[in-house]
């Protein structure tokens, strides 16, 4: 689709025009980061156990001694790949793989902010770490294979579920067709005790995506609306 090409002052006019609607949708954005701040938290009182490079780990250990915990639910369960899934045996989902290449850069300075980032799905723990290892990832990995975590934070979902199309995700009943869904879940941990203050889901985890905040600047923008996702590749992947 052709632009429209103007003078300089005709695009320094419309720029600044559009430079009023981007500072309005920053306070808005601002205003409801706070009321995320503001949400209120609840106890995770239940036991919850992870295999990680440390052996067994509880939610409270995988903090690392800060106070705050995000978890990136990465889509991948051996067990129930297959042709039509996006993870494969040995592999995440190619598009979560894409959102933690995103993430995995942020952790030095994220750990220096009192937080911890690390990524969990039900794939046996070797497994994972070998795939993190290939990403050349810094972001520790964990299995919660053998807990109810995955399908406590509606990320994971079982065949009785899908069955009877029961599965929740973001916070409705979701008509899924997969056992897996993407999410993050945060975390705060105070006086010993863990709380869970939010969880996102869906298109909620665009903002942790720096790429596609790249390619909502350029003129093409995200260009997915033909084919979806199906451009994007395993960062190992790309034939060019």
């Amino acid at each position: 689709m052709a632009h429209e090409v103007v003078s300089h002052e005709e695009w320094v006019a419309a720029r600044k025009k559009h430079l009023a609607d981007e500072k309005a949708f920053t306070k808005k954005r601002d205003q409801l980061s706070q009321a995320r701040r503001d949400l209120p938290w609840e106890l995770v009182d239940k036991k919850y156990e992870f295999e990680g490079a440390g052996g067994s780990r509880t939610l409270a250990d995988m903090f690392d001694g800060r106070g705050q915990l995000v978890i990136y639910h990465a889509m991948f369960n051996p067990e129930t790949a297959g042709p039509q899934t996006s993870w494969t045996k040995t592999e995440p989902c190619f598009v979560c793989s894409w959102w933690l290449d995103n993430i995995d850069r942020q952790v030095v300075h994220l750990n220096h902010r009192d937080v911890t980032v690390a990524a969990v799905s039900l794939a046996p723990y070797g497994v994972f770490e070998a795939y993190r290892k290939r990403m050349g990832w810094n972001i520790p990995v964990y299995s919660s294979a053998g807990s109810d975590f995955n399908f406590d934070y509606q990320v994971s979902f079982t065949p009785e579920q899908l069955k009877e199309g029961k599965a929740e995700y973001n916070y409705r009943i979701d008509p899924t067709g997969g056992s897996e869904a993407p999410g993050a879940s945060v975390f705060a941990r105070e006086d010993g005790k863990v709380y869970h203050t939010y969880s996102a889901f869906a298109r909620g985890l665009d903002m942790m995506n720096a790429g596609y905040q790249y390619l909502d600047i350029v003129p093409k923008g995200r260009d997915e609306a033909e084919s979806g996702l199906m451009w994007l590749r395993r960062r190992d992947q790309y034939q060019s």
